[in-house]
């Protein structure tokens, strides 16, 4: 019994051991077949040090080759991570460190660990690479760089390796097109890693340098080495090489001289109006109250009922607030930007300049010291060019009668008597304000400063119209479209088709981030914003013919971008072609040569994309008897003559007398935006041009925010512009920017005109 039970054990034991003989062995195939390759990358990767090398970042160049962008080469002192994963060692490390990097201790253990001396989880990610050396300190000096080689052996892990930092040139000119450079956020972090980046690279965040970071980025390179095992190079694995492609260079289409012009100009008259006199003299071009419905026209005051039936009253004279503004320089026969000005503005050099957080919130503040928001008017990250969200105000009145003229509502010949207002025919009368309902159904005119009532024009054609800029001819013309748009139920309205045809509410797909796609205003818009709470909800749809009264004007839910309206401007002045914008001119091959310091030898450069050739978007129907009046109405804008009637006789055009001797042959329209609360100091200007020279092909839209009538401030810069463009006024040179300052306050250096003469000028005359 005994025996048997011996050998039932020994039974049991040599299955057991037949079975972990089995696992083993199965263990093994598996390590030895299986996953042998696996191990035996591990088994080399212990054996081998990579040492990565980045890729130089392309160029970006201005039109005639100047670097707007370029790479300076620096050093950088670094530390291996296996030397300071233990955290004694670390901090023992970085202590001895910390005195010739001249960074405190903390500053470097934050990043080993971001969340130093908290504990994680702290919503901090991890901002450098792993796979690369940890950068304790970049662009040191030779002497620091010296000073740890001597003495490796205190240091051991430490090394200094060279990167590529983005320097400015001609900082801040054209800031808000050439962008800048940051560290990849947490959000994008995955994307870029599988598009081949390292984790603490940094990437365009802005303008061209985010919008074509793909073209400039180029490729990583690597060396390979054998090493011992102390960690010592025995020797490279030259088949494993891998050379760094550097990026394409970037020319844009933008050039310097007119993009220093415009910005020049732009911020010289948005100081000017900020600044005018307070004392009234002969003529002073201080902003003046327009007299309200509520005045009576014997007191020079200005005055509001408020909604709780409050009458507010201002003073006649209000300095404009004048905050910001842009300029569009566009060639309307291919489509290329030579200028964008956007203000205010900031200096793209101290996103490179490693400035501390402090320093960083003192230039570009989100709050108020007092905790308060900031006023949007302030915001200087914003390219107020293709990221404005604006009323055009008169500036739309060209592609109104287009489209009515377009549509069979009018012809060139189609007279309309104005006689300052215009009352709306298709509304119930128990829905007006004026029988106690809550549709607004008489509009006016601009006050005329002479007689303080609207302004009057008598017969009127369309030519007419736009010269002198009569609000009740279109006004007329919008509710025209509503009542079409109504016999033809379930179909698109037929202003918001014509005007989408000039590019009005859509991107216009110009390589520059955050575009805004604009806003033609619909039921479907209007909904939106009623359900937003920015909409009152009683209005019905009835009442929507308002919208498409205002749309014919440029104002209420109309609003575009001051690109779009370049844009559509350029349609005209090219014969009805509706261009892709581009602010790229051409892509060339890597390491395009120099032929003098900090200019590109364009000549001697690959190209790999050209963009002379234009991209039509859209071919507008503008035959002779349509494209005429509207030619002729805008170039008597510029050059007269007006009409006659009424008490006043000639009525003069909304720019012949700021443009009196004029040398150029250009045609245009003013537009003021109506402001907040419909207060004048919070009108905004915007004047849209464009050249009927073949040999100055260029169209100019300046848009001045809260800076009074469209011929008082964005005219004179719009002049000023084609002035510089045609070389008839004197332009400072483009020359290197100064030292940044890194004391300085400001965001960015203030610009003006040397010589503001061309400036001067003013009709007095609302649009």
């Amino acid at each position: 019994m005994a025996v048997d039970k011996r050998s039932a054990r020994l039974g049991v034991l040599a299955t057991v051991s037949l079975l972990l003989l089995g696992l083993l062995g199965t263990r093994l195939w598996f390590l030895q077949g299986v996953r042998a390759d696996y191990y035996q990358k591990k088994v080399t990767a212990a054996k081998t040090k990579t040492v990565y090398i980045p890729a130089e970042r392309g160029r970006i160049l201005d039109a005639k080759g100047r670097v707007l962008a370029d790479n300076q080469r620096i050093l950088t002192v670094a530390v291996n991570w296996s030397v300071i994963r233990n955290e004694k060692n670390r901090l023992d490390l970085f202590t001895r460190l910390s005195n010739p990097l001249k960074v405190p201790v903390d500053d470097l253990m934050r990043r080993y660990e971001p969340c130093y001396p908290r504990k994680p989880p702290c919503g901090k990610a991890q901002l450098y690479d792993t796979l690369l050396p940890l950068p304790l300190k970049e662009d040191v000096d030779e002497s620091t760089v010296t000073f740890l080689k001597e003495r490796s052996e205190d240091y051991p892990g430490v090394e200094v390796v060279e990167q590529y930092r983005r320097v400015y040139p001609y900082a801040p000119l054209a800031a808000h097109v050439v962008g800048f450079m940051g560290a990849i956020n947490a959000d994008n972090l995955k994307s870029y890693v599988l598009q081949g980046y390292k984790r603490n690279e940094r990437v365009g965040q802005f303008g061209v340098e985010l919008s074509l970071e793909r073209e400039l980025h180029g490729q990583w390179g690597k060396r390979v080495y054998e090493v011992d095992a102390s960690g010592s190079i025995v020797r490279e694995l030259t088949d494993e090489r891998v050379d760094p492609v550097a990026g394409f260079d970037v020319q844009l289409s933008i050039d310097l001289d007119v993009q220093q012009y415009a910005e020049q100009a732009l911020e010289s008259e948005l100081r000017n109006r900020r600044n005018l006199p307070t004392d009234i003299l002969n003529n002073d071009p201080a902003p003046h109250n327009p007299l309200d419905r509520l005045t009576n026209y014997t007191t020079r005051v200005y005055a509001k009922l408020l909604p709780d039936g409050t009458r507010v009253e201002y003073p006649e004279w209000v300095q404009h607030k004048a905050p910001a503004g842009s300029v569009v320089v566009m060639n309307h026969l291919n489509g290329q930007i030579l200028a964008m000005a956007s203000y205010p503005t900031f200096d793209n050099r101290w996103m490179e300049a490693g400035i501390s957080g402090a320093k960083y919130k003192q230039l570009f503040p989100r709050t108020n010291p007092d905790g308060s928001k900031i006023d949007p008017d302030q915001s200087i990250l914003v390219n107020r060019a293709v990221q404005g969200n604006y009323n055009l105000g008169s500036t739309i009145k060209p592609f109104v009668a287009w489209s009515a003229m377009h549509a069979g509502l009018i012809t060139a010949n189609t007279v309309w008597n104005d006689q300052g207002t215009y009352t709306l025919q298709s509304i119930d009368p128990s829905d007006c304000q004026q029988n106690g309902g809550i549709a607004r159904c008489i509009f006016k005119n601009a006050t005329n400063r002479k007689t303080l009532l609207p302004s009057s024009y008598g017969p009127v054609t369309v030519s007419d119209a736009l010269a002198v800029s009569t609000d009740t001819f279109f006004y007329s013309l919008g509710e025209r479209f509503w009542m079409l748009s109504e016999d033809l139920a379930g179909q698109e309205s037929l202003l918001k088709t014509n005007l989408a045809r000039f590019g009005f509410g859509s991107k216009t797909g110009v390589q520059l981030p955050f575009e805004w796609k604009g806003r033609i205003p619909d039921d479907a818009v209007k909904k939106a914003l009623v359900d937003k709470g920015v909409l009152a909800k009683g209005e019905v749809p009835r009442l929507v013919v308002g919208d498409n009264v205002q749309v014919a004007i440029g104002q209420g839910l109309m609003a575009a971008t001051p690109l779009q309206l370049a844009d559509a401007y350029a349609t005209l002045a090219n014969g009805g072609f509706l261009l892709q914008p581009t602010i790229v001119k051409a892509i060339y091959a890597p390491l395009t040569p120099d032929a003098a310091p900090g200019v590109a030898a364009l000549d001697k450069g690959v190209i790999v994309k050209s963009f002379d050739r234009p991209s039509i978007r859209d071919s507008l129907e503008m035959p002779p008897e349509v494209l005429s009046p509207i030619i002729d109405g805008l170039h008597r804008v510029i050059r007269g003559k007006g009409v006659t009637y009424g008490s006043i006789g000639y009525h003069a055009t909304t720019g012949e007398n700021l443009f009196k001797g004029f040398p150029l042959n250009i045609a245009g329209k003013t537009g003021t935006a109506q402001g907040a609360a419909t207060l004048p100091w919070n009108d905004s200007s915007v004047f849209g041009a464009f050249s009927l020279d073949d040999s100055l092909p260029y169209t100019i839209v300046s848009y001045l925010e809260k800076s009074g009538y469209g011929s008082k401030a964005a005219a004179p810069v719009t002049k000023c512009v084609f002035l510089a463009i045609a070389k008839k006024v004197t332009t400072d040179p483009v020359q290197v920017s100064d030292p940044l300052d890194p004391n300085s306050p400001y965001p960015a250096p203030p610009k003006a005109l040397a010589d503001q003469k061309c400036l001067g000028g003013s009709t007095g005359i609302k649009d």
